[in-house]
């Protein structure tokens, strides 16, 4: 065994257990259209969470796991973006930080057509819906064809998608980018501490954080970096969550733009289904793959890196983002390869640690329990995992799945682990750790059947089939 690894990673009793453990988490957290990520520390809906859920729900439910994206995107802006949270009125104020109050989004971003009746932040999170959307109508296309789920949130994710290749193009070259660390999805990235840097963080006594309530301080972001986040948002909200204004804070993240290479294509196969043209998304999907290669690879480092469009040039960290791309159909194959000898090296270690870190061992600002500085995260490891049986690399895939599956049961669900020893980091419970649990069991059930067909990329219609109807809790919610 590995000297890093301190402790095996425990084994799960058997998959019906597991799938039993992951399907009372999504029950509990459930509230009635929508899941929260966990019932302490994110009593809200999460965006890139909710697609997340969405595909481990459509093992349960197509029903729910259809509502859920219904619901995140009924809270869509007129200019496009999905909101990263859609708050919930129920919940008290103080229940967690930055609150509606401080968004004030049906004030300050109606210019930019917030909703006015209902209240969410104002930034965004990864572009993963529309292939959460196509994974769930493929789970039961007759449901889906019934109730016009697909013809319904077409034109939404269309209008998302325009809005991340349009406004937020700010650098010019085609790519998405980011105003602030918490849009994509890895808050507290060594990624972002260079970029960050020239932000002055807002005063300490005008906000109190709930996130402290709820987990350990040696687990979450610093107050230093906590202050600078307040203060990006406070910038932008005040700007009218306009992004033409000047941005203190602008990144091009390789994950972001795989994702929405991905769910691109997504929607072209959405599009195709609904009787539209899928050559316009499939063309726009080689532009951003063109653009992704040529903007943020580093031969150098062997995998992607972040751009600062601020300060300029690539940013010199190797976070897990620079390995996501592996999701990317018809990534160029050299690059492919590239990217497995850095993730099976020092830095990453896959095959030989349980799971994959966020963040080079090696590097300067590791932690392997610090929010995003280093510990293992369930989505991240799930995109890995397809992302290498999408290029053929099914024994590579096959032997994280299993990790995964082990940790997963043996954490009680938890929102990520310390990656030398398994050990649960955050809180339990966590929404995407099970709903992603039921989807890796499901694909793995079925694994010889699937391999009889193409492995697929994502967003064609080669994906793994959907459990049979008995495996399925078919719920009419």
């Amino acid at each position: 065994m590995n000297a890093l690894l301190e402790t095996p990673v425990p084994a799960v009793a058997d998959d019906l257990t597991l799938r039993r453990g992951a399907a009372r988490v999504l029950l509990a957290n459930w509230r009635g259209g929508s899941t929260i990520p966990s019932r302490g520390l994110y009593p809200h809906q999460w965006s890139w969470d909710s697609a997340f859920i969405a595909i481990g729900l459509r093992h349960l439910s197509v029903r729910r796991a259809q509502r859920e994206l219904e619901t995140l995107l009924a809270a869509q802006w007129a200019d496009g973006r999905v909101p990263h949270i859609v708050f919930n009125p129920a919940v008290p104020l103080d229940a967690y930080f930055p609150s509606p109050d401080f968004w004030r989004s049906s004030r300050a971003g109606a210019r930019a057509g917030a909703p006015s009746a209902i209240e969410t932040s104002g930034i965004v999170q990864p572009p993963v819906h529309a292939l959460a959307a196509w994974l769930v109508h493929l789970a039961d296309p007759d449901t889906s064809r019934r109730r016009g789920f697909l013809a319904r949130l077409r034109p939404r994710l269309a209008a998302w998608h325009d809005y991340l290749t349009g406004p937020r193009d700010l650098g010019g070259e085609g790519l998405a980018a980011m105003v602030h660390p918490w849009e994509p999805g890895m808050d507290n990235s060594p990624s972002w501490d260079g970029p960050l840097s020239r932000v002055e963080p807002i005063a300490p006594q005008t906000y109190r954080r709930a996130d402290l309530d709820h987990g350990r301080s040696a687990e979450r972001p610093t107050d230093l970096d906590y202050g600078r986040y307040v203060r990006l948002a406070a910038d932008y909200r005040d700007a009218g969550y306009q992004d033409t204004a000047p941005q203190a804070f602008a990144v091009e993240d390789p994950s972001v733009n795989a994702l929405l290479i991905a769910s691109e294509h997504a929607l072209a196969r959405i599009t195709d289904e609904t009787g539209g043209d899928p050559t316009p998304h499939e063309e726009r999907a080689a532009r951003l793959t063109e653009a992704l290669v040529r903007r943020l690879w580093s031969a150098e480092y062997g995998m992607f890196l972040c751009r600062d469009l601020v300060g300029g040039g690539l940013v010199a960290e190797r976070s897990a983002a620079g390995l996501v791309p592996l999701v990317v159909p018809g990534l160029p194959a050299p690059l492919v390869e590239t990217l497995l000898t850095t993730a099976k090296g020092e830095g990453f270690r896959l095959g030989e640690l349980p799971m994959v870190p966020s963040y080079d061992l090696g590097g300067h600002a590791f932690d392997p329990s610090r929010y995003w500085r280093g510990p293992a995260w369930f989505n991240i490891n799930w995109l890995l995992e397809r992302g290498l049986r999408g290029h053929g690399l099914d024994q590579e895939a096959d032997g994280l799945r299993d990790a995964m599956l082990r940790l997963a049961g043996a954490s009680d669900f938890t929102e990520y682990v310390d990656p030398h020893t398994g050990a649960a980091r955050g809180t339990r419970d966590f929404g995407w750790t099970a709903a992603l649990t039921l989807d890796l069991l499901a694909a793995r059930q079925t694994a010889s059947a699937s391999r009889g067909r193409t492995a697929g990329h994502f967003g064609t219609s080669h994906e793994t089939p959907p459990a049979p109807a008995g495996e399925r809790e078919r719920s009419q919610v």
